[in-house]
């Protein structure tokens, strides 16, 4: 998650929901949602009051947060942009995540994890349209070209191999023969993260 190195596990767990931070561990039974899924601490197994309406725009804003890997004030100033835009807030806001680079990297399954696609950027690793870009929160859009630079990382082929497991959304095109993937259209909203709960996040920025 951005600049933060400590345990990931702890999220899924404390979000009640497998939120794919450790990549292919993700799939096995090593998976901590699947070995405890209590929320972490020791009162995670406490019994728990009612969650107020706020706990639950809480819940939401801090799960999509944490799926995407952004801080606070990226994720707020991405809301921000959102809600100046015309259309729903929620999409608006959906598709602004969906189309960071590592995120686009990740979906194409050039990375594991979206903490790797993140890594991998920075690292020079992609090209957009022909140009370098290393900067992960980087925008792209309907027609862009992402390619592997050469030569690959051998991370990115280990990376293929296991997210044979995931499918590609149908707004992207991948070419795994040539380690690239091309934007073919926005996003839709049955194409976008399932389980983030945008209204309760677009509640909960509305209570300021």
């Amino acid at each position: 998650m951005a600049n933060y190195h400590g345990p990931v596990c702890r999220f899924c767990r404390r979000e009640g929901a497998k939120l794919f931070l450790k990549g292919e561990r993700c799939y096995t039974p090593k998976c901590a949602i699947e070995r405890r899924a209590v929320p972490p601490g020791q009162h995670g197994q406490a019994r728990r009051r009612k969650t107020s309406d706020y706990g639950l725009q809480l819940r939401a804003k801090q799960k999509a947060r944490r799926t995407y890997g952004l801080l606070e004030k990226q994720f707020r100033n991405y809301f921000e942009m959102a809600e100046r835009e015309p259309g729903v807030t929620g999409l608006n806001l959906l598709r602004h995540l969906e189309l960071r680079l590592d995120n686009v990297v990740y979906r194409l399954g050039l990375a594991a994890s979206r903490k790797q696609a993140r890594q991998l950027v920075s690292h020079r690793h992609f090209t957009v349209n022909g140009r370098t870009v290393n900067i992960p929160s980087f925008q792209v859009k309907p027609g862009d070209e992402i390619r592997t630079r050469e030569p690959a990382s051998p991370v990115i082929s280990v990376a293929l191999e296991s997210s044979r497991v995931r499918t590609v959304p149908s707004w992207l095109a991948l070419n795994e023969a040539e380690r690239s993937g091309r934007v073919l259209a926005l996003p839709e909203r049955d194409e976008m993260e399932s389980g983030v709960e945008e209204q309760l996040i677009v509640e909960f920025y509305s209570r300021r």
